[in-house]
């Protein structure tokens, strides 16, 4: 018995050592790549770092990564001259309520799509499509600043807000879309006897079972709107007491004496990008489910 099995297994092949060879250099290959583009994407981040804590004239004239001599009190001066209490307001601000307005937009004109056929639909999802891969960038800033003029809201950061939330639809409609079409249809039609119309399945079923969609698009958002630099620029410039951190920390490069101080500006950058990385960090895991489950479904 024991002569059959043993005949029965099939015989395993042997690798040579150019085979192993190769693959040990395939993979040693794949591995220097795969440090490189770490290398280019951490190295940024570790120059601000760095750079925050060196004198201003180190930084100019050193080639070293590391600072000679640790300044502490870098982050303190650009702390009280940048009015970063007063600025980290105006990003939240712009940043909370975007996102809430985005995500409420976004998953109900999802959840209409994906959910009803009218009249329209196929052109509405045409120009949603085309607006994803085609940009005018920075030729509309001035027809939306006259626009806002026109309302009287070019003092406000609600211009920012709408203009922000209008620009960053698309995408996020159509991700939506997906995780919403992945949702049975028999909820909807239990949710319909049971008395529901179609604002309260929206409401009571879609909503809540669209949570790692909008968790992806809500992290996107939030980071966008704190990263965005022109657009509060331009309807914040004849007012600085709304500025976000992002116009407040370039404003820090400057000293009283027209002297370029690049020691602060890196101080303020690094703490402007505190709240991203902690909400990333808090939010890791749902992202990447997020992310994972909206490629597939659908």
């Amino acid at each position: 018995m024991s002569s059959m099995t043993a005949d029965i297994k099939p015989a395993r092949r042997a690798v040579s050592p150019s085979v192993r060879l190769g693959a040990w250099l395939g993979w040693g290959v794949i591995g220097l790549f795969l440090l490189g583009i770490v290398f280019l994407i951490l190295y940024p981040v570790l120059f601000t770092l760095f750079g925050s804590f060196k004198t201003n004239f180190e930084l100019l004239n050193s080639t070293g990564l590391l600072p000679k001599d640790w300044q502490w009190a870098n982050y303190l001066e650009a702390w009280q001259r940048a009015n970063f209490a007063k600025y980290t307001w105006n990003s939240l601000f712009i940043s909370v309520l975007s996102t809430l307005l985005n995500l409420l937009v976004c998953s109900m004109a999802a959840y209409a799509l994906a959910r009803r056929s009218f009249p329209g639909r196929g052109a509405i999802l045409f120009v949603l499509a085309a607006t994803m891969f085609v940009t005018i960038g920075a030729i509309t800033y001035r027809p939306l600043f006259d626009m806002m003029k026109t309302f009287h809201m070019h003092k406000s950061l609600w211009s920012v807000i709408l203009i922000f939330v209008g620009t960053h639809l698309s995408f996020f409609i159509f991700l939506l879309e997906r995780f919403v079409k992945s949702i049975p249809k028999e909820l909807d039609e239990a949710a319909t006897i049971d008395g529901c119309g179609f604002f309260g399945i929206y409401w009571r079923i879609v909503l809540p079972l669209l949570g790692p969609g909008l968790g992806v698009v809500g992290l996107f958002t939030f980071r966008d709107a704190w990263n965005q630099y022109i657009l509060p620029l331009i309807f914040t410039m004849t007012n600085p007491d709304l500025r976000p951190l992002t116009v407040g920390v370039i404003a820090l490069k400057y000293s009283t004496n027209a002297a370029a101080e690049w020691h602060l500006m890196l101080a303020g950058s690094m703490l402007s990008m505190l709240p991203i990385l902690v909400i990333y960090m808090l939010t890791n895991k749902s992202f990447i489910s997020g992310i994972t489950n909206g490629s597939v479904k659908g």
